[in-house]
């Protein structure tokens, strides 16, 4: 099994190199980092932290 994390940015991000974060999913944990830093410092977020972050991002 690769412990290689599959990491995407948000369908929202563009291209002229803007303030942008990716975000890579294992079951229990959520990782993200600056996309302009990729070998840079990461967060880390448990699963749960992270669905209860985006409902409220959604406005939901």
């Amino acid at each position: 099994m690769s412990t290689e994390l599959a990491w995407f940015k948000s369908s929202y991000s563009d291209t002229e190199g803007g303030e942008c974060i990716e975000v890579a999913a294992r079951p229990q944990v959520v990782y993200v980092r600056d996309s302009k830093q990729t070998d840079g410092p990461q967060l880390t977020f448990t699963a749960a932290s992270w669905a209860a972050f985006v409902v409220y991002a959604s406005g939901h």
